[in-house]
C-alpha cells in the first residue's frame, strides 16, 4: 500500500501520540494504517508498508487485538489473515476508554477499597492519611460512576453535552468574573 505525503503525516503523528500515551510507536502507526486504510491488510502488507520487522507487526498485531481496536477479517482466495479497525472514531475512543478502565481504574479501585477495610484494623495509619484514603477512593469511584453513565450516551448526545460543556464553562467564568469584581 502506498501512502500519500498526508497518510504518512497521519501515520507518523499517530505513532508519536501514542509514545505519549504509553503505547508503542509501532502499534499506534499500524492502528493509524488500518483506520486509514480503505480494505483490510495482511501483516505482508503493514510490514511493506510501514517498513517495520515482520516479528514487530505480529505483536503489535496482538496487542491490538487484546485491546479490541482490530479484528481478523478473512479476503475471498487469500488464506492469511487480514486486519482492520473500525471507521467510526466515536468507537475507537469508546474502545480504548472502556479499556483503559478496566487496565487501570478497576484495580485501583480495588486496591482502594482493601486499603480502606484494612484502614480500619491499622492502628498505625493516622487519620489525615485515613481521610486521604476515603477521598482518593470516593473520588475514584464518582469518576468511574461518571464514565459508566456518559458510556450508555450515544456519540450525538455525547457531542451535544461536549459543546453544551464548554458554553457552561465559558457562562460560569463570567458569572466568577463579575463576582470578583463586585
Amino acid at each position: 500500500m502506498k501512502l500519500s505525503p498526508t497518510m504518512q503525516k497521519f501515520v507518523l503523528h499517530w505513532g508519536e501520540m501514542g509514545t505519549r500515551w504509553g503505547v508503542n510507536r509501532t502499534v499506534a502507526q499500524i492502528h493509524a494504517l488500518l483506520f486509514l486504510a480503505d480494505h483490510p491488510l495482511n501483516a505482508d502488507d503493514i510490514v511493506e508498508t510501514l517498513g517495520v520487522a515482520r516479528s514487530n507487526v505480529s505483536v503489535s498485531l496482538k496487542e491490538l487485538q487484546s485491546w479490541g481496536l482490530v479484528r481478523v477479517v478473512h479476503v475471498l482466495g487469500d488464506r492469511r489473515d487480514h486486519f482492520q479497525t473500525f471507521d467510526d472514531v466515536w468507537e475507537i475512543f469508546r474502545t480504548v476508554v472502556e479499556e483503559r478502565k478496566r487496565r487501570e481504574i478497576d484495580p485501583t479501585l480495588t486496591l482502594l477499597r482493601q486499603c480502606k477495610l484494612e484502614a480500619e484494623d491499622d492502628p498505625q495509619l493516622g487519620e489525615q492519611a485515613r481521610r486521604k484514603l476515603d477521598m482518593t477512593l470516593d473520588f475514584v469511584e464518582s469518576m468511574a460512576e461518571g464514565y459508566e453513565e456518559l458510556r450508555r450516551l450515544p456519540p450525538a448526545t455525547l457531542l451535544r453535552l461536549l459543546h453544551f460543556g464548554s458554553k457552561v464553562q465559558r457562562w460560569m467564568g463570567r458569572r466568577a468574573d463579575s463576582h470578583e469584581k463586585s
